[in-house]
């Protein structure tokens, strides 16, 4: 930030370098172009000409003329006085004096950019929507600042439920700034106690922000605040809203017409006036990592604009990762867990289904022990719907030789086979090719058979095994593409992938969690963690024991997760964790930057990176394809490994090394500092 070259584009008018130009407004306006290029990252000065005086303000669009060409740019500050020493290029336009971009929100982009290896210019476009002429004039007019009260209503009762949930509200209400880990107990009440800690925080005369995973989870908290604080008092921000709408949702947010924002992770950049608490729903969920550059988590960025805000923090789920876990160990925040006795009162009963009494049902596929058989049966003769968890979406959508059990791949492109049908002949996942043709069937590779087993089996098949085994009731899919958000009390079988759960009314009578070795076996450092967060959220949505819930989880019981879903102790799983990944030098115990490109380009960059101390260097190793795509040829990845300590040097580092790259033109290597899909 302290160099502060401009382009050398000629100005419309020059004024010498360092004097104070008279003018109403200070005529200097520092501005963060949109430019990518690492070695371009920092702002760049421009004299603001007289017209533009009034309306070239802090926080506004404006367009430039950077390296020859018309580019996009926001006000970062108006000065009266510039230390670059050379010419000065003046502003070409005002795009609008519509403030878009806060102090605040400018600070929390850059430390996000710096955190992340990344560039400002790239935060940016994750953090201000593109403008909507149309929309900035129907937005409503109003004066800063929200009403402080509250809509009527009485505090939620499920505080009560957590050791310090009152001390935590009467914090909210006195202005202070607690930070929380919240493993929720299970149960629909988790909307309502959001809803609690944001009119509590609006009372105060501060505003929230809440993120959630998806848009169903927005559904349900919208329509809690809705509940709890009145209408118009908060908005939503989503990504599915269309350039229109959301343009207008931001800029009541922006202008302080509301006091509160919930949406999904972009939401966690929403200019909220006066900030008081953050909120962050379901942590784990990937949905919550952002794919685009610099990679950003939206907890991490909610936990550094707690940080630079001085404003509270809540971490929330029914599962617990081990990031949080070590917020609660380094005492950045305190621990907001109930009780057993809550745990016992609120939970179902949560069996194993790796009994070796539980005899095999055939007329369910095979699929079902005895003790699941049991469960389902159970909750449909009280007129309850039952949740059957299935880990994959789809058909058969892996399959193996059934002689000797080598995975199917595709003979072109070596992608996974899969069918999409009864009747189907396998197909690529990954070009579409069918592996039969000419009149010839397919054929093992290794073996030479003709046939082959399926090796998971998804939610589609599961509902059609299902449906033969319990005759006359009504089977329900919920998965990607057709994703249901409420059922019924009725009889029925609800088919969901994990994420996809649709909430039942009243509650499931019972829920069967299939296949758990699929989500435990897979090559991933968060698989045992991601595992029972799925169970978690599933198992949440059962009735408690004392009404008769089951879950049952076909898994080896001897398994940690399997253990920790059954205690219902999500809190001793993510502290386990912690301790593991800590003794094995994994994040968040260390900082880790995953650098993947060309192979030439990635040993460049590592040669080019001012190492800190205490550095380990792994790989580089080739890319392996993965079920979503091929790998590219000649990919390679390399992880670098430095203790917590010393990860914002190692991001300022890489941050510099592609400067120097760029500068040159040279091939893009992607950067990610503690990926969560490291496998």
């Amino acid at each position: 930030m302290t160099d502060r070259r401009t382009t050398t584009a000629r100005p419309p008018r020059l004024r010498a370098p360092g004097v104070k130009v008279p003018a109403v407004v200070d005529p200097v306006a520092r501005i963060a172009v949109e430019v990518s290029l690492p070695h371009l990252d920092r702002p760049f000065d421009y004299l603001v000409p007289d017209p533009l005086a009034t309306s070239v303000v802090t926080g506004s669009r404006v367009r430039v003329r950077f390296a020859g060409q018309l580019v996009d740019g926001f006000v970062l500050d108006r000065m009266a006085e510039t230390d670059h020493a050379g010419r000065l290029a003046f502003v070409e336009r005002s795009v609008s004096p519509e403030v878009v971009l806060t102090p605040e929100i400018a600070r929390l982009a850059r430390a996000t950019a710096d955190h992340w290896a990344g560039t400002l210019a790239d935060v940016l476009r994750l953090a201000v929507p593109p403008r909507h002429a149309q929309a900035e004039g129907r937005a409503v007019q109003t004066a800063l600042g929200f009403p402080a009260s509250p809509a009527p209503g009485g505090e939620v009762a499920g505080w009560a439920r957590y050791g310090s949930g009152r001390q935590l509200l009467v914090a909210l209400r006195e202005g202070r700034s607690p930070r929380a880990v919240w493993p929720a107990l299970p149960g629909p009440t988790w909307p309502d106690e959001i809803a609690e800690l944001v009119a509590t925080t609006i009372a105060s005369g501060r505003g929230a922000v809440v993120v959630v995973p998806d848009r169903r989870d927005v559904s349900r908290v919208d329509a809690a605040l809705q509940a709890r604080l009145g209408p118009e008092r908060h908005v939503v921000l989503t990504a599915d809203l269309g350039p229109s709408e959301r343009y207008r949702r931001f800029l009541l947010a922006s202008r302080g017409a509301v006091g509160a924002v919930v949406g999904t992770r972009a939401a966690a950049f929403a200019p909220v006036r006066n900030l008081g608490l953050v909120v962050v729903w379901d942590d784990g969920d990937d949905l919550h990592a952002e794919p685009r550059a610099p990679y950003p988590h939206a907890r991490e960025v909610l936990v550094l604009r707690a940080h630079l805000a001085n404003a509270a923090a809540v971490i929330g789920g029914h599962a617990v990762t081990a990031e949080a876990a070590r917020l609660v160990a380094t005492g950045w925040a305190k621990l907001l867990a109930p009780s057993r006795v809550e745990v016992r009162a609120s939970a179902p009963l949560v069996r194993p289904g790796d009994d070796p009494a539980a005899a095999r049902q055939p007329s369910a596929g095979g699929r079902l022990p005895t003790l699941a058989w049991e469960a389902a049966h159970a909750a449909l003769e009280n007129h309850c719907p039952v949740l059957i968890q299935v880990p994959r979406r789809g058909y058969l959508p892996a399959l193996s030789c059934d002689s000797c059990r080598t995975p199917l791949r595709c003979s072109v492109c070596a992608g996974v086979l899969a069918t999409s049908g009864a009747a189907s002949a396998p197909t690529c996942r990954w070009c579409g090719r069918i592996a039969t043709g000419g009149g010839r069937p397919w054929e093992c590779q290794e073996c030479g058979s003709h046939r082959y087993r399926a090796t998971v089996v998804g939610a589609r098949r599961t509902a059609e095994e299902l449906g033969r085994s319990f005759p006359g009731v009504m089977v329900r899919t919920s998965a990607q593409g057709q994703v249901l958000d409420t059922v019924p009390a009725v009889q029925a079988l609800v088919i969901a992938t994990p994420g996809a759960e649709p909430v039942a009314q009243g509650g499931y009578g019972a829920a069967l969690l299939l296949d758990g070795w699929a989500l435990l076996q897979r090559a991933d450092l968060r698989a045992g963690e991601e595992a029972l967060r799925r169970w978690l959220n599933a198992a949440a949505l059962v009735r408690p024991a004392a009404e008769g819930g089951r879950v049952v989880v076909l898994g080896d019981s001897s398994l940690r997760a399997v253990q920790a879903l059954v205690r219902w102790d999500p809190v001793g799983h993510a502290e386990r964790e912690l301790a593991e990944r800590g003794a094995l030098r994994f994040p968040p115990a260390v900082t880790i930057a995953e650098v993947s490109g060309d192979a030439g380009a990635v040993d460049e960059l590592i040669a080019a990176t001012a190492m800190p101390p205490d550095v380990q260097v792994l790989g580089p190793v080739p890319v392996a394809a993965d079920r979503a795509r091929p790998a590219s040829q000649g990919e390679v990845r390399a992880l670098i490994r430095v203790p917590r300590s010393s990860g914002a040097d190692l991001a300022g580092a890489l941050h510099d090394a592609q400067g120097v790259r760029s500068a040159r033109k040279a091939t893009v290597v992607r950067v990610r500092i503690d990926p969560v899909d490291l496998g």
